[in-house]
Order: structure tokens, then sequence, then C-alpha cells
């Protein structure tokens, strides 16, 4: 697929987001690129001087190419919102790129701000969320295709191919936020107790306490 049709596709994708499940709040004006250093705390970032706006304050090439993949997952998400491209701040919209080794899993996770749209660039991946009923919506997807995961479920996607497999994330937020179950549940800072993980789970203490020491920072030497 050349790039002129991934990038038509793209663009698609981002306006029925933005227009049909629009969530961040409306832009008052042309433009609000984020200022992060000013300290002003207001929902999304304060707005830098449009006198010193330049054409770099919307731009990331970041997505361009596959990622470096060395965790123990096999996935790896590169975000292209507000926090690496300040114009688009209080627009609503932003990209991530993900990229799966073979066997490659991005873990179950959420984004509370946003609907997210995935197209496969390459690859296939098995895709699913999960309603607030506990009902499994899952499906294989492939290059060139599209799936949707609903604001606020919990979803993931797996690689069980032999090879690489790339998608484009679309989000109707600036900043999506990512929730992940697992990270969160077992490395929150300060930690869950011991005793709310093995009732929630079922299981005994010294478990959650092995499980806790795999999402553990390494050390530093």
């Amino acid at each position: 697929m050349s790039t002129t049709k991934v990038f038509s596709i793209l663009v698609i994708l981002i306006s029925a987001v933005s227009f049909v499940l629009a969530s961040d709040p409306e832009p008052l004006q042309d433009l609000c690129v984020a200022l992060p250093s000013s300290g002003v705390k207001v929902n999304g970032f304060a707005c830098k001087a449009e006198s010193n706006v330049t054409a770099s304050d919307f731009f990331f090439s970041g997505i361009a190419k596959p990622a470096v993949i060395n965790n123990t997952v096999g996935s790896q998400v590169t975000t292209a919102n507000v926090e690496k491209i300040p114009g688009l701040n209080t627009l609503g919209v932003s990209l991530a790129r993900i990229d799966y080794k073979p066997g490659g899993l991005n873990p179950p996770h959420t984004h509370p701000r946003a609907t997210e749209v995935i197209f496969v660039l390459d690859g296939e991946l098995d895709v699913a969320f999960i309603t607030t009923s506990n009902k499994l919506i899952s499906k294989k997807i492939k290059k060139g295709e599209v799936f949707v995961f609903p604001i606020g479920l919990v979803h993931y996607q797996k690689n069980n191919g032999d090879k690489l497999a790339s998608v484009i994330s679309a989000f109707n937020s600036q900043l999506p936020g990512t929730l992940s179950i697992a990270a969160s549940l077992f490395s929150s800072k300060p930690a869950v107790p011991d005793g709310v993980l093995a009732k929630a789970f079922q299981i005994d203490a010294s478990e959650v306490g092995a499980i806790k020491t795999k999402f553990a920072a390494p050390k530093k030497g």
C-alpha cells in the first residue's frame, strides 16, 4: 500500500473519530501550542505566544520507522501526542505507532480519555476488547484493515504470526492516557496491599509478591 493511501486513510480515521466521538474540549482559537514550562494548570496546557510558534511545533518524525523492541512483552508503543507535538494542544487528536515481535503482546490496558482506531501497516494481529458486561469482542485483522476500541474499555493486541507486525493508532484526544491493567495493579507507588490483590485474584499473598517482583524496576548497577 502506497504512502499516499496510508496517509489518506489516517486523515479519514482521525476526522471521523474527532467529529463523531470528540472528547477533548473544542478549541477557541486557531492555535494553542503547548507550553508545559509555564506551570499554569489548565485542562490541557497553557498556550505559547503565537509570535514564537514555528512549523516544528506541528511536526514529528518519530513514527516513521519501526521501534526497537527490547522488553518482555514483545511490543513497543511510540506516541505522537501533545507531549511530542505541542501544536496538538486543544485539537483533540493524536496518533501512536505500535510495533510487535512475533508473539508480541500489547498487554490489556485502557485509554480513559479516548476511543482508539488502529490501522494495520504490516502483519496480522488478534485484537479484542471487553465490555462492561464482560463480553469479549475479538477479531483477527491483517494489513490494510481497521479495528476500533471504544473509550475506556479494556483491550489488547497480540501478534500470533511469525513475522513482525505494526499498526498506526488514532485517538480523539491530544493525550489519551494509558492505564496498563497488570502494571497498574502490581507496580503502583505506593503499592496496592498484597491482601487486596490476593483476594481480588483469589490467589495466595505469596503469589502476589512473586508477581510484583516481575514488575519491579531493574536495579541500577
